[in-house]
């Protein structure tokens, strides 16, 4: 038997086609829904409730307190972006440093690394008022790059004087390209102070400038001609620019690190030359200064602030050291039979490594 068909709901129509027809609550019924609670349904396009009335913020007595805390963490992070970005800078700089000193410095690579030193000491112009006082340990995570440059300095040093670098002189020459850097940033700000004074409005250049009135210029001829004046001027004491140095650590790790950049330049100029570098008249090369090296920080006290950090760099030392050692033992062993460009195998172990 066929079912009948659903019979089909009325259009509800309003006598005047023009208005929607309105439900019990006053409602237009044109786009009104309801949620299965029966409340009205809230969409983007539908009506919006009124805006609720802002609430004053409610002070007390710690409020101030709190603003202040909210602008010393803005302003740290703020200073630990500032410096973290110049250390990328400067170690990058200095990365580059290494890289293209030697023994005999032609005048074009001296002259690049002294354009790189005068970049660094911009760079540290601008890090030394963030990092005065405690904060000089506070961001010293921020300032790794001053390990970088104090092995591209110790390593300058020993290539020219077959020496290392004390650290009272690392930090005295860290602080000199603080001073360089400074001043040259204050007379770019004071040129640039100078140009904006001088140079004229563009919408003015047409206007005729008044003369002064004649107190005006009775005033500036006083002052100008003021001898008490000019005198307390130029007896006031110029400000010293705030200076960076380096710390104990810093010389220490950067030290560690040179021992690989030693290792490196032992490897390169016994293949180019043929023999170790160094005095070997005096029977000095550089095994020995390897050896020195190795033996100042195996009778140094392991650092307690980083033990994890200073163990690894001393195991990486102790390879370094190793791997010139074997370096000095076959050029001396057999380096008549060796040809010159000949480099031996560093990565190979040396027997009995494993039993111990």
């Amino acid at each position: 038997m066929d079912e009948a068909p659903a019979p089909k709901r009325a259009k509800i129509v309003s006598e005047d086609a023009s208005k929607p027809i309105e439900n019990s609550t006053g409602n237009n019924m044109s786009g009104f829904k309801r949620d299965r609670h029966g409340n009205e349904k809230k969409f983007n396009n539908g009506p919006r409730p009124a805006p609720k009335p802002k609430v004053a913020v409610v002070r007390n007595a710690y409020t101030p307190m709190f603003e202040q805390l909210r602008d010393e963490l803005d302003a740290h992070h703020d200073r630990r972006d500032r410096l973290g970005k110049a250390s990328r800078d400067v170690t990058g700089l200095s990365k580059k440093i290494v890289r293209t000193i030697n023994p005999d410095l032609p005048p074009q690579i001296q002259s690049e690394v002294d354009s790189r030193l005068a970049e660094i000491s911009k760079l540290l112009a601008t890090m030394a008022p963030d990092v005065q006082g405690i904060n000089r340990y506070r961001y010293s995570r921020s300032l790794m790059c001053l390990e970088e440059l104090a092995e591209a300095l110790t390593f300058a040093h020993y290539l020219k004087t077959q020496t290392l670098l004390k650290p009272e002189e690392l930090s005295a020459f860290v602080e000199d390209l603080t001073r360089k850097g400074a001043a040259v940033l204050g007379e770019k700000e004071k040129d640039n102070q100078d140009k904006d004074k001088d140079e004229p409005m563009p919408d003015a250049a047409n206007v005729p400038v008044p003369p002064p009135s004649t107190e005006q210029q009775e005033t500036t001829g006083k002052d100008s001609n003021n001898p008490v004046e000019t005198e307390q001027q130029q007896q006031q004491p110029k400000l010293e620019p705030l200076i960076m140095s380096t710390t104990i650590d810093d010389y220490f790790y950067g030290v560690f690190d040179l021992s690989g950049e030693m290792m490196r330049f032992a490897t390169t100029s016994t293949a180019l030359t043929g023999k170790m570098a160094g005095a070997e008249d005096d029977e000095r090369t550089i095994v020995e200064d390897m050896h020195e090296l190795g033996s100042f920080f195996e009778m140094l006290p392991t650092k307690a602030g980083d033990k994890k950090q200073w163990e690894k760099k001393l195991d990486v030392m102790r390879q370094s050291v190793r791997k010139v050692e074997r370096l000095g033992y076959d050029r001396k062993i057999r380096g008549s039979e060796r040809p010159k460009g000949w480099v031996p195998d560093l990565t190979v172990d040396q027997p009995g490594e494993d039993e111990e």
